[in-house]
């Protein structure tokens, strides 16, 4: 399986990013799609995930900010970033989980910068 990210850039603070993840299979093969991100010197972590039957996820610091959805005949999966902040910037990471133990694809990552 492939994942294939897209939509990161500079953006100024305030503006608004959307980052988009097409999967090579089925997005209803896998438990979830999301995004991690890993911002400068600070570990990998979860911003949002969709899981097979809709029910979305949000780290509380984008609540608000960000909205993960789907579209399900293009096996893609989209965060749209409103509001970004600079503290926001960071490689954002699409991730599908699948199977029993909650094994992990993951796509490349894309840059997302904000400036003050």
């Amino acid at each position: 399986v492939q994942l294939q990210a897209s939509g990161g850039g500079l953006v100024q603070a305030g503006g608004s990013l959307r980052l988009s993840c097409a999967a090579s299979a089925s997005i209803f093969s896998f438990n979830s799609m999301g995004w991690y991100r890993q911002r400068p010197g600070k570990p990998r972590e979860l911003v949002a995930f969709i899981t097979t039957g809709g029910q979305t996820t949000y780290v509380v610091s984008v609540k608000g900010r960000f909205t993960i959805s789907r579209d399900t005949a293009k096996n893609t999966v989209y965060l749209q970033m409103n509001s970004l902040k600079p503290d926001d910037t960071a490689v954002y990471y699409c991730n599908a989980a699948y199977g029993s133990n909650w094994d992990n694809y993951w796509g490349q990552g894309t840059q997302v910068t904000v400036s003050s």
